[in-house]
């Protein structure tokens, strides 16, 4: 009996032991994979989210450069009114909009390594040409192939985003990819102040320096891009060099093992060859679960392309001369990088989405009504804090707002086309801002206009609050049973 015991008290521990081993090894195996993931994931970082980021920036550069042409007398050299201005704004804006899914869809079929380089290429090269402006009619064509050649990016570059991270590290890399947008909100006033010193030369005006360098900056800028930019985790080889950070396979199987892991359907969202059919364009765009986040979008976006267009002139409107009025008006476009990724912080540490994008538009609301409260009863350094005030929170809910948006999405082509959506209604906020601040409302340094922008963030508040209503009724009802499934697909929970 003696015996017997013993051998089975050396099976159990032979036993407890072959577990221990595989339940280590499986522990191991987990740290390599962690290790991998992490090596694999700086990279990305170090590659994809910067080159991304810089094409946003000049961007925003060579479309927002107009608010420091005019106070380098760009107006009145081509001999249009601030309507005219604020029309050809429109007119840019519009071109992104129409475009916008198309573009999307195209970068699909093509890959971002072919589609976002050609498109920076395009755009740098029209904002080049605009050192030939000399009419009305040459403004307005310029500004609408300007709109034209940027549709999609911004939806086509944060999806290729969500193709390389997971669903809880993308808002705050989104927010650093909108960096790029406010970034160089910020710096262009900055680099102004010293190209505008080139007026005269060669015989050309201060603004026409400004078109061209950033024009060809831009350019300079595509073709980085050509060379470095990598496609996806599947393909990240760039298109004309092996790149100087380079994916082994090792790197490629983690990237895609993360993704795979953080998807509902096991699958890893795809940046290359993916087909996105009419029907599924359709079935997105007539989720109306999701409408109140693009109603949200377009009224508080709406109040950004008023500031980025006059900022600079309301500074010299304050008493200083351009070039430290372009200095001064950076000053919150700097600031707001911050906001920006404070509330991304918060976005992720609480996953409290809707709520911080509450959060940061209330702030935004708040600066707005004391600006125009305030605004007639101090003086000239005042006023300028005030309107860096507004400038610095004019943005904190954005990036957030898109993140919400895409958690919200099941697949890789509902998503590409949800952002899409967010953006035109981003654009299309701006297109209808562009005619806040009127010239008949100037001496009064647009005291109308923030009424209209304050009206309009309390829109937008309204609407994000109402899009959390929509999600939390809606998995209530999931949780009791009470939501039919449709097309054979379990019904949705949503992240309020």
């Amino acid at each position: 009996m003696a015996a017997e015991a013993s051998i089975q008290e050396k099976k159990v521990y032979e036993t407890e032991s072959d577990q221990y081993v595989a339940a280590s090894s499986v522990e191991e195996g987990d740290v390599v994979f962690e290790q991998e993931a992490a090596k694999a994931l700086r990279k990305v970082d170090f590659s994809v989210l910067p080159l991304l980021f810089l094409g946003l920036l000049v961007f925003q550069l060579d479309r927002m450069n107009i608010g420091s042409a005019l106070t380098g007398g760009f107006a009145t050299d081509i001999h249009v009114s601030l309507d005219t201005i604020n029309l050809g704004n429109q007119l840019m804006f519009m071109g992104i909009v129409i475009f916008e899914i198309p573009c999307n869809m195209a970068l699909q079929r093509l890959g971002p390594r072919k589609w976002i380089a050609a498109q920076v290429l395009a755009f740098g090269i029209t904002a080049s040409l605009q050192v030939f402006i000399k009419n009305r009619a040459g403004y307005l064509a310029s500004r609408l192939i300007l709109g034209f050649c940027e549709s999609g990016y911004i939806p086509g570059a944060i999806y290729t985003l969500s193709t390389w991270y997971t669903k809880k590290e993308l808002a705050r890399r989104v927010a650093i990819f909108f960096f790029g947008m406010f970034g160089g909100n910020a710096i262009s006033p900055v680099l102004a102040s010293g190209i505008l010193k080139l007026d005269g030369r060669r015989g050309m005006h201060g603004w026409q320096w400004l078109f061209l360098l950033e024009g060809l900056f831009t350019i300079s800028v595509s073709l980085i891009l050509l060379v470095f930019l990598p496609g996806s985790p599947d393909a990240p080889r760039p298109l004309l060099s092996p790149g100087l950070i380079r994916f082994s396979e090792a790197d490629r199987d983690a990237l895609r093992r993360r993704l795979e892991n953080d998807d509902a359907e096991g699958k890893a969202p795809s940046a290359q060859g993916l087909h996105i059919s009419l029907g599924l364009v359709w079935k997105t765009v007539s989720h109306w679960q999701r409408w109140p986040h693009y109603v949200s979008t377009f009224a508080v976006f709406s109040n950004w392309a008023a500031l980025t267009t006059y900022t600079p002139s309301i500074m010299v409107s304050l008493g200083w001369s351009p070039i430290p009025a372009n200095a001064l008006a950076a000053v919150g476009a700097f600031l707001a990088l911050l906001v920006v990724f404070a509330f991304a912080w918060v976005s992720d540490r609480t996953n409290l989405r809707g709520g911080t994008v509450i959060a940061a538009q209330v702030c935004y609301l708040v600066a707005l009504v004391v600006a125009r409260q305030v605004h007639p009863h101090v003086g000239q350094w005042s006023r300028w804090g005030l309107w860096t005030t507004v400038n610095a929170f004019a943005v904190g809910y954005h990036p957030v707002h898109n993140t919400w948006v895409q958690l919200n999405c099941r697949t890789a082509g509902e998503r590409s086309i949800s952002i899409a959506m967010w953006v035109m209604s981003a654009i299309s906020g701006l297109m209808v801002g562009t005619q806040y601040y009127r010239a008949s409302d100037k001496d009064n340094f647009y005291h109308k206009g923030l009424l209209t922008q304050i009206m309009m963030v309390m829109v937008g508040i309204v609407f994000a609050a109402l899009q959390i209503v929509v999600y939390v009724v809606h998995n209530r009802r999931v949780r009791q049973g009470k939501h039919k499934l449709s097309d054979g697909e379990e019904p949705q929970i949503y992240v309020p």
